[in-house]
């Protein structure tokens, strides 16, 4: 198959390519949180109801990722993207006939089914594609498009709303995953089978490095993903701010992690793996316990630069995760650290924050969160396969 020596030309379109596919992905998800306002409203719900939302479409996620090995064995890499993308668009047709919020967890649940299996199967394909030389810039790259999907979202939601309703937004949302399934099918190579046949290796879970790095984006993405879906809530109900002016804040919050995270991997390629990790974990600590401060003025300008940091761990993490593994480990690894962190990181923490917004304050859990996160930095101390 092609495989690409140099970052120009072709194998820059492809990543480009790519690149759309996982802004997509991540944005199916991302969107939900500009909208939680209009749930919570619409449904008349709690803040901790509204933002377990995002649990189901986590665990959905979670189940994706953990059982990804088995779904490449029985459709392979590409097949798999396919059959995720068409999936998406038949459940995005579906958000505009939701009567009840109990509707919306069953198709979130799903949700997070169809969107889980593109990462595991799509860091495989780009590894294979492109010389292991240019992994943490193609990696750094790729993942750019999920902090631009993060900084978009907001702006999107308040655009698509000044003409429709959030319910016709899934069903434009819908078209887009529809084109983007056949364009893929059409452009990418199925990849051959790695060498093993087991659909879970037992030899992977015994590994240390495998449960620390999973422990550590517990924390990472709690302060990432965990974090973005009750900014909204945060912003518009205890520190009462407009809906408007907070999506406005929360999309510009998130502009400075599109830079940081290609940078980041940047710096992968150059420099040590293991210390750009624990420096990225030990600031997005510090700042996100820094956001638990009184004065809105002051929350606007940390929420910047928290944002920007915490995006930077993922490309270089995925970047450490391909080294760490070997070709026949590294979906499953993949699959199952992305696991813990779906289901922890972005699941439980949003969860446990809106029950700290219901019964004390979203500042007290926020501080937690940040003090957490500072202290996982120490665990990519023990990670001896990283340099």
């Amino acid at each position: 198959m092609l495989r690409f020596e140099a970052l120009s030309g072709r194998a820059l379109l492809f990543l480009s390519f790519l690149w759309l596919l996982w802004f997509f992905n991540f944005t199916g998800r991302t969107i939900f949180s500009p909208i939680l306002p209009l749930l919570e409203d619409e449904f008349c719900i709690s803040h901790a109801r509204a933002s377990s939302i995002a649990i189901v479409i986590s665990m959905g996620y979670a189940c994706a990722l953990f059982f990804s090995g088995i779904f490449s064995s029985i459709f392979g890499a590409k097949k798999s993207i396919v059959v995720s993308l068409m999936v998406s668009t038949c459940l995005y047709l579906s958000m505009p006939l939701v009567k009840n919020f109990n509707t919306l967890y069953f198709l979130g649940f799903l949700l997070g089914v169809a969107t889980g299996m593109y990462i595991p199967n799509i860091i495989p394909i780009m590894t294979d594609y492109y010389a292991e030389r240019l992994w943490g810039r193609v990696i750094a790259i790729h993942d750019s498009a999920a902090s631009m999907s993060i900084f978009g979202a907001p702006f999107v939601v308040l655009f698509f709303l000044s003409f429709v309703s959030w319910r016709i937004m899934f069903t434009l949302l819908a078209v887009i995953y529809f084109v983007c399934g056949v364009a893929f099918a059409l452009k990418v190579e199925e990849q051959p089978p790695a060498p093993s046949r087991q659909f879970f290796q037992v030899a992977l879970m015994r590994k240390k490095s495998l449960w620390l790095t999973g422990l550590i984006w517990i924390f990472a993405a709690g302060a990432n993903l965990g974090l973005y879906y009750i900014i909204p809530l945060y912003l518009t109900k205890e520190l009462g701010v407009t809906m408007g002016q907070a999506n406005t804040v929360f999309g510009f919050s998130r502009l400075g992690g599109v830079v940081v995270s290609i940078v980041s991997g940047f710096f992968a390629d150059r420099f040590s793996v293991k210390r750009t990790i624990f420096i990225l974990l030990l600031a997005t600590g510090i700042l996100t316990m820094l956001l638990a401060v009184k004065d809105v003025r002051w929350v606007k300008v940390l929420l910047f630069f928290q944002a920007s940091i915490a995006t930077g761990f993922f490309p270089v993490s995925l970047v450490s995760i391909s080294r760490m593994f070997s070709k026949e480990e590294r979906g499953q690894a993949t699959g199952f650290i992305l696991t813990l962190g779906s289901v922890f990181g972005i699941g439980i923490v949003p969860y446990f924050l809106g029950l700290s917004g219901d019964l004390i304050s979203f500042r007290v859990g926020i501080l937690t969160l940040g003090i957490l996160t500072t202290l996982s930095s120490v665990l990519t101390l023990p990670l001896k396969e990283l340099k």
